[in-house]
């Protein structure tokens, strides 16, 4: 059975994550989205905001799971037992930074592979960032989180004004 984890601190989830999730979903039988801490971020969503949102997110794609790290990725990969990591990159820069952190995490998991694959059709724009900023200025985020998440990801960032 072929198996990947595509880790993230997801911050809200986008519309762009949704996309690589899915795309990993058509290529691996079994794919596991990983909650992270961001030690450099300060979270806006809790890390259980987070997985409930994911959750309902990916609650169309069968193969998909979502768990909760606080840790090394190169751990998470260890303990599990996986070895293929997906990433994601929407510009050459993101592309550069995600080198050098597979490059960290083989030299500490020398059995982790990460894949990178290039943002899908029209999601080069969306970053969880780029949702924070348009809600803090009272902006439309419809066309930048999934659907079915949409409005409880509104509501959270407007409490936060």
């Amino acid at each position: 059975m072929s198996s990947c984890v595509i880790p993230g601190s997801f911050d809200p989830v986008t519309r762009g994550h949704q996309d690589l999730i899915r795309r990993a979903a058509q290529l691996f039988d079994r794919v596991t989205v990983v909650v992270m801490v961001n030690i450099r971020k300060q979270g806006c969503f809790s890390p259980e905001e987070r997985v409930r949102l994911l959750e309902k997110a990916c609650r169309c794609d069968p193969n998909v799971r979502v768990e909760r790290w606080e840790g090394l990725l190169s751990e998470y990969m260890r303990e599990r037992e996986e070895r293929t990591v997906i990433r994601g990159a929407r510009s050459a820069a993101e592309f550069d930074a995600e080198i050098v952190s597979a490059q960290a995490n083989r030299m500490l998991n020398p059995e982790m592979e990460t894949l990178l694959l290039p943002a899908g059709d029209g999601m080069q724009c969306i970053s969880s960032s780029a949702v924070r900023e348009i809600a803090a200025f009272g902006g439309d985020i419809r066309e930048f989180v999934p659907r079915e998440c949409a409005e409880e990801i509104r509501k959270k960032l407007l409490k936060m004004d």
